[in-house]
């Protein structure tokens, strides 16, 4: 799990190093919009996507053009947690086959 702490204490090194970082295996880029794509179970597929499930507070969403995530200010993240065991996907069925992104936010009050 990568915390708002984490990214605070790494002030001048761009998100997808510090999710980089933290979770071996996994491949963040910066997308051409902007945005951040990551890949948990490979790079490529033959017969589907390789997008993972995105859960922002809750709420499963879709990501952008080429897998980016967009429209999240970095600063805004309370935390991030990447699930790519069996176990862990059980929970959202195939939809997290992929692995799964769980993204909480700040609260106006943090």
């Amino acid at each position: 799990m990568v915390t708002s702490e984490d990214i605070d204490r790494q002030p001048g090194r761009p998100i997808e190093q510090v999710l980089a970082d933290r979770f071996p295996g996994v491949t963040v880029t910066r997308a051409p919009d902007g945005g951040l794509a990551v890949r948990i179970r490979g790079a490529t597929s033959i017969n589907g996507s390789t997008e993972p499930l995105y859960v922002i507070d809750g709420v499963e969403i879709h990501p952008g053009p080429g897998g980016s995530l967009t429209g999240i200010n970095p600063r805004d993240i309370a935390t991030i947690e990447v699930v790519k065991d069996p176990a862990g996907e059980a929970m959202y069925g195939v939809r997290g086959a992929n692995g799964i992104i769980i993204i909480k936010t700040k609260r106006p009050d943090q």
